[in-house]
């Protein structure tokens, strides 16, 4: 016997796998060395790398628990954050999630929470690498 979902065999539904380049501002991590110096800029840069990724689960967990309110204040750290950091990309997806929160567009928030979750990783990961190469 066949299990269906949404009127399809379960057997032909296909996972998306989503790819998606994140989009950094270089010349916002030069702007951070020349005001605060290459350790200024290095420490504040691991701080807000730390803060992004305890950031990016607190998002999580206040969105599971239905938290609307503490979402929002997270997510609006998450746009501070990119901001300082020149996370472009981030930033106008953590937008979109403000934009969305609270409201009855259950199914797009989620989509876009989770956009949110893939594109904040990839934004860790870009400005390590970034590091990596200055090093």
């Amino acid at each position: 016997m066949r299990e269906y979902a949404w009127g399809v065999a379960v057997s032909e539904i296909k996972q998306l796998h989503h790819k998606e380049t994140v989009r950094l501002d270089r010349d916002q991590l030069e702007v951070l060395c020349l005001q605060l110096g290459p350790q200024g800029a290095d420490k504040l840069v691991n701080q807000s790398l730390e803060d992004l990724a305890v950031g990016l689960s607190h998002v999580q967990k206040k969105y599971l628990s239905g938290q609307v309110d503490e979402t929002r204040q997270e997510i609006r750290k998450l746009v501070d954050i990119a901001r300082k950091l020149g996370m472009t990309t981030l930033a106008r997806v953590a937008r979109d999630a403000l934009d969305l929160t609270g409201g009855n567009d259950a199914v797009g928030y989620h989509a876009v929470l989770s956009r949110l979750t893939r594109i904040g990783e990839g934004s860790l990961i870009a400005v390590w690498d970034l590091q990596d190469m200055s090093v």
